[in-house]
């Protein structure tokens, strides 16, 4: 029952989202902006706190790593901010004005009073508009962020909480589970790491998350290989990160995602079968996500493990271009000279 729960509030999580990325006021920009916070902020604690801090036992790394890992707040309303079109002093103000708060927080609470801050520099006469911004937007975004901060504690937190508890006890269904879904979200505009930092994921649904994602790469690899999705340097960097190719895989969804899915399932019940842990949220993917399991794992089972994950990957990337060869693929070519003639 536990494991059903898990599944579908992980679910609703993610049509929740997706609604968002493409119904709110520039959302897909929103999203992007929460995965490079999650990027700036956890990745650096991850690769310093636990790689350098805990492996290397170097003190000031982990210091780093520390440091870096206590700013998700101010790292996803800044960003956010800047995407949205706010001066990068204006989105620094409201960023530094959510310090100690929560990723989700942070974000949510910049989107909001990014749009107040843009109507205050057009409306409000310049050199004013600082000290508006000061006295009114300061305040207000981390007022908001306070007040989100409990909801999103009882909501997302509590729905990593039930995944967490369901991978220990059902490890193999929930690798299925993790692994398919969070490879595929890999794939998507919602980015793996913000969803994994999102749903405060640590311990094996973390490891799963971390080389499910590790084994995409060398999945996606074969797939855009061999199904031609575009030339060399779009295969080279579908496998390095999945997003800088958002178009195309968009546009062709159920090849990649049906794939990933399969794939990503099959490398979660790799590394539920070794019971790997990866206590640094928010790690998965690629190469960091390898990298920090070797903070908490011994190191031949996080290598061999990689490596069957790697097989695993490049072998279903391999038998997905035999089912879909024959599937209608919507290249590089194609989508991006049709988007330069609307542009022009």
């Amino acid at each position: 029952m536990e494991i059903l729960k898990g599944t579908a509030l992980l679910l609703l999580v993610l049509g929740l989202f997706s609604l968002f990325s493409f119904k709110a006021p520039k959302g897909m920009k929103a999203m992007g902006a929460l995965a490079n916070a999650a990027v700036a902020a956890f990745l650096v604690e991850a690769f310093q706190r636990y790689v350098g801090g805990d492996l290397f036992k170097i003190e000031f790394l982990g210091e780093v790593g520390d440091a870096a890992g206590g700013m998700g707040g101010v790292a996803a309303a800044s960003l956010v901010a800047l995407a949205l079109g706010v001066s990068p002093v204006y989105a620094l103000l409201l960023g530094v004005s959510c310090a100690g708060l929560g990723l989700l927080p942070g974000f949510f609470a910049g989107y909001l009073v990014a749009f107040l801050v843009k109507v205050i520099e057009k409306k409000v006469p310049a050199g004013l508009d600082l000290i508006v911004t000061i006295i009114i937007a300061a305040p207000l975004v981390r007022f908001i962020g306070e007040q989100l901060t409990p909801l999103v504690n009882a909501t997302l937190l509590n729905i990593g909480g039930i995944i967490k508890e369901t991978a220990n006890s059902n490890p193999i269904l929930m690798g299925i589970i993790l692994g398919g879904v969070i490879t595929v979200v890999a794939t998507a505009p919602l980015s793996s790491m913000a969803l994994t930092a999102m749903l405060g994921l640590t311990g094996l649904p973390m490891a799963i998350g971390a080389l499910a994602v590790f084994g995409s790469s060398f999945m996606n690899f074969v797939l855009f290989d061999r199904l031609k999705f575009g030339d060399r340097s779009t295969t080279i960097a579908v496998a390095i990160e999945p997003l800088t190719q958002a178009d195309i895989i968009s546009a062709n969804p159920i090849p990649v995602y049906s794939t990933n899915f399969i794939g990503g399932a099959a490398a979660g019940v790799v590394v539920a079968m070794f019971g790997l842990v990866n206590n640094a949220t928010g790690t998965a993917t690629p190469i960091a996500g390898l990298a920090v399991m070797y903070g908490f794992n011994d190191p031949v089972k996080v290598t061999i493990t990689a490596g069957i994950c790697a097989v695993v990957g490049a072998t279903v990337g391999f038998l997905g271009s035999i089912v879909f060869k024959n599937y209608k693929i919507r290249t590089v070519s194609q989508i991006r000279v049709n988007e330069e003639q609307k542009a022009a």
